[in-house]
């Protein structure tokens, strides 16, 4: 492992891009696409030789999009052209699981029109009030989108609700 050299401290900047690796790239834009209300920055094929060495694939293909979030961060979707693909578990409990976070002004709505675009609920009635801890007051709700990842819905509490 590469020693750091303590006189250089890196600078973190902010978030470039979250990537979401999908079976269907089209699939899947289908859901951002319309959960979203707007088209995808970009889709195209990734092939050049620095992408298989910056993934440890030399020689791969990815068909891959980029979806511009409300906030400035961009999720990419990459549907790699390999033949030894297998879906990961879709329990939010296993070790490696994520799950993208998005923050919405009406957690009902937005839980109502991701389901309507293909999500599926992991609780039924809807957002849940949260009672305590650093978001009181706030709303959530997870839902399951394409491939099994997690897409979390989240309103902020009212102003000058939270500690």
């Amino acid at each position: 492992m590469p020693q750091m050299n303590d006189a250089v401290t890196p600078v973190m900047v902010g978030v470039h891009h979250v990537g979401l690796t999908v079976a269907n790239r089209d699939a899947a834009l289908k859901f951002w696409e319309g959960f979203l209300g707007k088209p995808a920055r970009w889709a195209t094929t990734l092939d050049r030789p620095y992408l298989g060495k910056i993934v440890g694939m030399p020689g791969v293909r990815i068909e891959a999009a980029f979806i511009d979030l409300p906030g400035g961060v961009v999720v990419e979707l990459l549907d790699y052209q390999v033949a030894d693909r297998s879906p990961n578990p879709d329990r939010t409990s296993n070790p490696g699981n994520a799950h993208l976070c998005i923050r919405v002004d009406d957690a009902a709505a937005s839980w109502r029109k991701a389901i309507a675009c293909g999500a599926r609920p992991l609780t039924p009635d809807g957002p849940v009030d949260i009672d305590g801890g650093p978001n009181v007051g706030a709303r959530g709700a997870y839902l399951r989108i394409h491939d099994g990842i997690t897409l979390e819905i989240f309103q902020p509490p009212p102003q000058g609700k939270s500690p």
